[in-house]
């Protein structure tokens, strides 16, 4: 019998959302439940488009649920983290040892600077930095700003932050062809707002 099928993802996501809910630390405003749900509804959207078969679905869902979980841990180096937790979790929710290890390499794909190679990784990446080419682009970096700044992470000015999100926007690229077709457009008119606001911000 294939055993695939008796992954309890399900079970697995009850799990780790109750952790979530329960654990994170309240100022994380940009690292919060809401995020992880944006990027697993943003990675659905785009294995669809990308036909990805629903095996490998479960594994990509699963995946975008723990790629933050390290959050409940550390800030920094969390990625590491949610791998750990990725390993001592889903033994008992009945995923196979080689389905965890793609589960734990798409999360250290997602760690700064991206560097996806397999298609699940692509897409959980793309999902994770979905927002960038969106209309709620500025109000999602904001929450980050804050986030930053209330956990001593980095306090910078409104111009600095701009200068920042010019840099990573910049800089970043989206993997996957539907990601690419979805979202690059508004990201590059999200790049021309913050590039006028770096030029006029005093």
């Amino acid at each position: 019998m294939n055993q695939k099928l008796k992954m309890n993802y399900e079970g697995a996501k009850k799990f780790i959302i109750n952790k979530l809910e329960k654990g994170l630390d309240p100022r994380l405003t940009y690292h919060s439940l809401d995020h992880t749900l944006d990027v697993l509804e943003s990675a659905q959207r785009i294995a669809d488009l990308e036909k990805v078969p629903e095996d490998q679905v479960i594994l990509l869902k699963t995946a975008c649920l723990f790629h933050d979980s390290g959050m409940l841990v550390t800030y920094r180096g969390h990625e590491e983290a949610s791998i750990k937790i990725c390993l001592e979790t889903l033994p008992a929710f009945n995923y196979k040892e080689d389905d965890i290890e793609k589960i734990c390499s798409m999360i250290k794909t997602t760690q700064l600077p991206q560097c996806a190679i397999e298609s699940l990784d692509k897409i959980l990446c793309d999902a994770d930095l979905d927002y960038l080419g969106r209309p709620d682009f500025f109000m999602i970096a904001h929450r980050l700003k804050y986030e930053w700044d209330v956990l001593d992470f980095k306090h910078t000015t409104l111009q600095e932050w701009y200068q920042i999100q010019k840099d990573f926007l910049s800089s970043h690229k989206y993997f996957t062809k539907s990601a690419i077709n979805l979202r690059q457009a508004y990201k590059m008119e999200n790049l021309s707002q913050i590039e006028f606001m770096c030029n006029h911000e005093k």
